[in-house]
């Protein structure tokens, strides 16, 4: 009945119909990556957990997403992309539902690691979806919007994770999938035409193992890194061994088999292969976020720090939303430019940032990196995938999601770790300089900071902690700044010829 009612339709509302569903999956899976960062203390206190056991609840899902991101477009060629789709939305509506009834902390890491291993797929899937339904000529348009929910989805997460929390319980982070993923199964039931599975299709368990093992060591090793003590811990060491030693042998086995788990041939596109690198930098400069600043720093409280962090996903809805159009007009390589460009110049501006920075500031400088990011993603999503063959472009998507997310994964350890030790260096230097005979202590408006007094000790503490702290930022925002410039140059090795997109018609 539903395939009979699916068939009357017009095109472009079924259209309609699968676009809807294929972003509530997306926006369910990239959400749950960030939504619960904000829930950590208090799911530590209902399920009796320690810090270190709590902290599995992010890195569980994350790991897991990761490792299964690698076999979708094996999987999606093997079974079909609307079977496969189905599977992964019930299977990650479920262990949300499960996540949000879980007792203690060992159910918990369990039932995320189920909520990463059926996530893992929903992304990539979607926007194979996505390019698969729209003409050439729309592409821009659909990725414009499938972009949003993609790179608003995280910044967005703890905003409402905080929300649900604060106003009903942590659970509610959970439960909320639970409605939406049911939808999105009905209408891809109903809308969506399934595409034709090859049963014949031959699995590599040696290449799918190395890769797994490497990229879930390498996982663990940013996830766990921090806490560790990096490579002074064996257990770092040991994880670094065993990833290099992965990949090494997926690369090598890659090449050297006749069928190789991720086809060689996908990377003979010099389109994707700057895409991939392009990808990266934005996963890393997603993270350049001034969260922990805003609260930390700058004494925000944690709605309004959530709400400041809003206006750069409004500054990407509203560059994607421009970008889409734009793409049929103008040159990709001036959009990426254009969004670099913007990116470069909130960060610089981000450098000065302190306790005495106004709101407007704030507001328009993270309006102007989400604006950076928007006008990067969709021109790098219509560019890079464009003249991949139809029959490799779930891989592609897949190769997508990774390198992005490891992109991610990588940018948030570069900036822990640099923040970390740079607040340690400069809170040593500026106490060394803090003697009776300083200028800055001689000052009669340093009074109260005296350090013969209790009052004073502890205001003067406070005071270098901020200072070191704000130092620390403003080295990690430079970092960031620099980083972004050195990505100016792959501009030029990309192609737009209209012939290079006349394949994917």
């Amino acid at each position: 009945m539903t395939a009979r009612w699916a068939r009357r339709m017009s095109p472009s509302l079924q259209r309609l119909l699968i676009t809807i569903c294929v972003m509530m999956a997306t926006i369910m899976q990239v959400l749950d990556i960030t939504i619960a960062n904000v829930s950590l203390p208090y799911m530590q206190a209902s399920l009796s957990a320690t810090l270190d056991q709590v902290s599995w609840v992010l890195t569980s899902y994350v790991v897991a997403a990761a490792v299964m991101t690698a076999p979708v477009g094996w999987l999606a060629s093997r079974f079909g992309i609307k079977k496969l789709l189905i599977v992964c939305i019930s299977g990650f509506t479920l262990a949300s539902m499960l996540c949000g009834i879980a007792q203690s902390i060992e159910e918990m890491v369990l039932f995320r690691v189920l909520q990463g291993m059926f996530g893992a797929a929903l992304v990539p899937l979607s926007q194979s979806v996505m390019l698969d339904i729209y003409p050439p000529h729309r592409r821009g348009w659909a990725m414009s919007l499938w972009g949003m929910g993609v790179m608003i989805g995280p910044i967005m997460g703890p905003i409402l994770g905080g929300l649900l929390t604060e106003y009903y319980s942590w659970r509610w982070i959970f439960y909320i999938n639970v409605p939406f993923g049911i939808a999105t199964v009905l209408g891809l039931v109903a809308f969506m035409h399934e595409s034709p599975g090859n049963r014949s299709l031959t699995f590599d368990w040696l290449g799918f193992a190395a890769l797994a093992i490497a990229i879930g060591t390498l996982q663990l090793l940013l996830d766990r890194g921090e806490q560790a003590g990096w490579f002074d811990s064996g257990e770092i060491v040991l994880m670094a061994i065993v990833s290099v030693a992965g990949f090494y042998f997926f690369i090598v086995h890659s090449l050297t088999t006749e069928r190789p788990f991720i086809p060689i041939e996908i990377f003979r596109d010099r389109n994707f292969i700057v895409g991939l690198v392009f990808m990266f930098v934005t996963g890393v400069i997603l993270v350049a976020t001034m969260a922990p600043m805003l609260q930390g720093v700058m004494g925000y409280p944690i709605l309004d720090a959530g709400m400041l962090l809003g206006t750069r996903g409004l500054g990407m809805a509203i560059a994607m939303l421009l970008a889409g159009p734009l793409m049929a007009r103008v040159d990709g390589r001036i959009l990426l430019t254009v969004g670099l460009l913007f990116c470069v110049i909130s960060l610089y501006y981000t450098i000065d940032f302190g306790p005495d920075t106004a709101t407007s500031t704030i507001v328009w400088t993270s309006m102007l990196q989400g604006a950076g990011l928007g006008c990067m993603f969709v021109p790098l999503n219509t560019i890079s995938l464009a003249t991949i063959p139809p029959a490799l472009r779930t891989q592609g998507t897949a190769m997508w999601t990774l390198i992005r997310n490891l992109g991610s994964s990588i940018g948030v350890s570069i900036v822990i770790a640099n923040l970390t030790n740079k607040t340690i260096l400069m809170r040593a230097r500026i106490a060394e300089s803090l003697t009776p005979f300083s200028q800055a202590m001689a000052d009669p408006a340093a009074a109260m900071l005296d350090p013969s007094t209790e009052t004073g000790r502890a205001l003067l503490e406070n005071l270098v902690n901020q200072q070191a702290a704000i130092i620390a930022y403003a080295n990690d925002f430079k970092l960031m700044t620099i980083f972004t410039l050195l990505a100016f140059p792959l501009i030029l090795l990309i192609r737009t010829r209209r012939s290079d997109f006349a394949q994917s018609r």
